[in-house]
């Protein structure tokens, strides 16, 4: 079987454009990101980092300054549970959960906070939705979904890029 030559090229340029995209969604991302609220101001940086390989025990990862957000501890855990990059945006789904505890004497039943992070690449605008349920934060910040924008900057080998 001879392929026409035209044939040949359409095919080259689409498996070319293919290999372009998936090395452009396998990767990792950096951005330092400013929380404005009132009169608090945080810069954090996070980074991003989507599966690599294609078991299914293979996840993507989310640091904050550093930290992994997958992290088991006495007073709850935090599970990044999927974690998208394209070429318009990045976003990420956190599933948080707390035990009852007692703080100043007042007793908090157990809780959860579900999280959905969208960061577009092109203005940096993050966009964060909370979803709190039960526990202390209930209790300070209500219950209920709330979202929060923030600002963020792309890093390049830990500086901020300018293109």
């Amino acid at each position: 079987m001879k392929l026409h030559p035209l044939k040949t090229i359409l095919c080259s340029l689409l498996l070319m454009q293919w290999l372009q995209s998936s090395l452009a969604f396998a990767q990792s991302v950096a951005f330092s990101c400013t929380r404005v609220e009132r009169d608090f101001t945080e810069t954090y940086e996070l980074q991003v980092k989507a599966a690599s390989g294609n078991l299914p025990n293979q996840k993507g990862k989310v640091f904050l300054d550093g930290r992994d957000l997958d992290r088991v501890g006495a007073d709850g855990n935090q599970t990044i549970k999927n974690v998208l990059i394209t070429k318009e945006r990045i976003s990420y789904l956190s599933d948080t959960r707390f035990e009852a505890e007692v703080f100043d004497g007042v007793s908090y039943p157990s809780g959860s906070v579900t999280s959905m992070v969208i960061i577009d690449r092109a203005s940096g605008k993050l966009r964060k939705m909370d979803t709190v349920s039960g526990g202390i934060l209930a209790s300070s910040l209500g219950e209920g979904t709330k979202s929060y924008e923030e600002q963020c900057v792309p890093l390049k080998d830990g500086k901020p890029s300018i293109d």
